[in-house]
């Protein structure tokens, strides 16, 4: 039997296979409200047979957007209109859904990808953004403002009152985004946090607000819930953020009832220099599988099924993370359990679709034609 293919449990959430569409943003919201692109996207995504479908990177104030056309669930709107979206999605798929929610920090304020990315003015639609230091992500950019004791309140009410929303919409787990140099990536990292406070200096300050954050969530929300994290397991920069600091922020996850940890890398710094190759990241999380017990999903250049299948019978990782490789192939699951003598849940409308040769893709449905 595939192991890629058999359930995992979060918590208590049934998984019914190891495959997770990871998060990704769309740039395609207007003022953080879901459009019918987000029903477009997400409604593709739910019936691929994957075992968990993670909602973009989700702002919980509007200075959190990494651009303006970011989601956003930080208002009565911004919930509505992501109902509207998942009541449609819920209607054809029961694929567990989770959503990330994080704030951009000083990588906030940008334009969209194919607009060029570059920061944007307040005087052309963009806002001053703020970090764990007064440090910008490059050098020609403007001082990010450094949060004081009132913003960092601001900002951990901003994660609780989203978490609260999360609930309400049925969503079934929530991803705190910690990872790729946004704002809680910038507090952990020594690289963006030359803070003097009890908020930086050593690694239990650097830690502090994630925590706290983390915390918050979690008493915010039934415990029921799964509450899990995505971090870069390293900044890919000498003297940055690393795998050692990683397995000690687990460790304190873990202890505080973290569900699951999502194990990316880089994105803090434009000094990073990542060696990339098929798989690259999963040594990150093995280790961080292997030291803290943590249910675990691993991403990076995983694009063949085999290697997906290996990575779980080695107890390399408990999940495997697809992002930009199931937007190219949206049936990857599918191509993966065809090729692994597996079995997917797919929609009846297209249970017809599938090869003779590969009659018991989607289980043993017996069709008649008139």
């Amino acid at each position: 039997m595939s192991q890629l293919f058999t359930p995992y449990q979060i918590g208590q959430l049934t998984l019914p296979n190891r495959i997770v569409i990871a998060p990704m943003c769309q740039y395609s919201a207007i003022n953080g409200e879901a459009t019918d692109w987000h029903l477009l996207h997400l409604g593709n995504l739910a019936i691929s047979g994957a075992g968990l479908l993670i909602i973009e990177a989700t702002a919980v104030e509007p200075e959190g957007r990494i651009s303006p056309a970011d989601l956003g669930l930080w208002s009565d709107a911004t919930e509505a209109a992501l109902d509207k979206v998942l009541k449609v999605v819920r209607r054809y798929s029961d694929i567990p859904i989770a959503i990330q929610l994080g704030h951009a920090g000083r990588k906030a304020s940008t334009a969209v990808p194919w607009e060029g990315g570059q920061l944007v003015s307040p005087e052309h639609g963009g806002w001053p953004v703020v970090a764990s230091s007064a440090l910008p992500y490059l050098p020609e950019d403007p001082v990010p403002i450094e949060l004081d004791q009132a913003g960092l309140q601001r900002i951990l009410a901003g994660f609780v009152s989203a978490a609260q929303r999360t609930y309400r919409l049925g969503i079934d787990a929530i991803e705190i985004h910690a990872a790729h140099g946004y704002l809680l990536h910038e507090f952990l990292s020594p690289l963006s946090n030359s803070r003097s406070d009890s908020y930086g200096g050593s690694l239990e300050n650097r830690m502090r607000f994630p925590l706290a954050v983390f915390d918050a969530m979690r008493a915010a929300v039934p415990a029921e819930m799964p509450i899990g994290i995505r971090i870069s397991a390293t900044d890919w920069v000498d003297g940055g953020w690393d795998l050692e600091q990683s397995i000690v922020f687990a460790k304190a996850l873990k202890e505080r009832g973290c569900s699951f940890i999502h194990v990316s890398s880089g994105g803090l710094s434009s000094q990073q220099k990542i060696p990339l190759g098929p798989q690259y990241q999963v040594p990150f999380a093995e280790a961080i599988r292997s030291e803290t017990g943590l249910p675990t999903i691993t991403v990076g250049l995983i694009t063949e099924p085999e290697a997906a299948e290996d990575i779980i019978v080695k107890g390399q990782a408990d999940m495997i993370g697809l992002a930009r490789g199931i937007l190219y192939d949206p049936r990857w699951p599918w191509h993966a359990a065809a090729k692994l003598g597996a079995q997917v849940v797919a929609p009846p409308q297209y249970l017809r679709c599938q090869p003779r040769e590969l009659k018991l893709l989607f289980g043993d449905v017996a069709f008649r034609q008139r």
